[in-house]
């Protein structure tokens, strides 16, 4: 594996418009070196027989049915929006006609 030097550093640091001193530079150039080194530790793995995912826990949405359900604190609920009007929060119009 080819090493990360100060100069591939500095011309990365100079794409993301990034000023880095000296010390910066030499710490940012080991970090790189060891990250590569595990990346190819990583790649010597055998995930022939792993399956493809997508996320590293399966999610499962939990729907419920869709009630309609009275509420007894609709006056208290309208009075924490910026508006109103009759038992409605009032809204900007946002469509054109």
């Amino acid at each position: 594996m080819t090493k990360i030097t100060k100069e591939e550093v500095e011309k990365v640091a100079q794409l993301a418009r990034l000023e880095l001193n000296e010390d910066e530079i030499n710490n940012h150039a080991e970090q790189l070196e060891k990250i590569l080194e595990y990346i190819e530790q990583l790649e010597k793995i055998d995930t022939n027989d792993v399956p493809c995912t997508t996320r590293a826990i399966e999610v499962i949405n939990v729907f419920r049915k869709d009630e309609k359900k009275y509420s007894e604190c609709t006056e208290e609920l309208l009075e924490l929006g910026p508006s109103k009007e009759d038992k409605y929060f009032k809204v900007p119009k946002i469509i054109n006609e």
